[in-house]
């Protein structure tokens, strides 16, 4: 059976999150409905990375098989747009190997979180209000320390059903951007709250609450009471997911 894949951009506020749940509001079950009532059929689509509920993505993926290829593929983004809500893009469209796999077959994901710190009553939901002064240098500090750790467990939630925490950071920076403070932090895969507990244990290094050796520990303490996960979700963005030939 042909597979394609569905990229999509979005706008979380309204969402309860990126898969599909019973008696919630997702971008699955929206991206669903939209496929559905287009081409008359039902699809089971596979997401390429679960975006909690309120998070952002600038893209995503999804995958689904079909009985036959698509024609057009490219006219039926326009359409499949034309259905779905302004807080929700289908960038592409497009065939992949049968085997292909949205999931699986990502090489990296790279999120940002941008936090702010003079109200603005444009960012209110697309960044976090941190109204302290920020010491960036040693943010950064902290985050280049993750270079040296492979283990994350400190800044997963609790309730995951992963085997392992393993995790192989390839990006881990602040910078300031547009007057606003952000973090890019790139990974071959992140755990369930993670970018979240990061940025909020970062912040506590910025505002001088810990030290960068507060902040080893924490790592190496592998218990995720220890971290803070209080940042707001609509900070966040999934910026890209890497593939490679499909």
């Amino acid at each position: 059976m042909p597979r394609y894949f569905i990229e999509v951009a979005y706008k979380g506020d309204r969402y309860s999150g990126f898969q599909e749940q019973q008696n919630a509001n997702t971008i699955q079950a929206e991206v669903s409905h939209a496929l559905e009532v287009f081409y008359k059929q039902k699809f089971s689509l596979t997401g390429s990375s679960r975006t909690d509920a309120g998070v952002h993505a600038l893209q995503n993926f999804f995958h689904f098989d079909v009985e036959e290829p698509i024609a057009n593929p490219d006219w039926n983004v326009y359409n499949l747009n034309a259905i779905l809500s302004d807080d929700i893009a289908v960038k592409q469209l497009f065939l992949v190997k049968d085997d292909a796999h949205c999931r699986f077959d990502a090489l990296s994901r790279e999120y940002k979180y941008v936090v702010y710190n003079k109200k603005d009553p444009f960012l209110h939901d697309a960044a976090f209000y941190s109204p302290y002064p920020l010491d960036i240098a040693q943010m950064n500090e902290a985050a280049k320390m993750l270079f040296d750790f492979e283990d994350f467990t400190s800044f997963s939630k609790r309730n995951t059903q992963v085997k392992n925490f393993i995790c192989k950071i390839m990006e881990s920076h602040w910078k300031v951007e547009d007057g606003c403070v952000v973090y890019h932090v790139k990974s071959n895969r992140f755990l369930r709250g993670m970018v979240k507990g990061l940025v909020g244990t970062m912040l506590r290094v910025g505002r001088g609450i810990i030290t960068l050796e507060n902040f080893r520990e924490i790592i190496l303490a592998k218990d995720c009471s220890k971290a803070d996960f209080s940042v707001a979700s609509h900070g966040l963005y999934l910026v890209r997911v890497e593939y490679g030939e499909l």
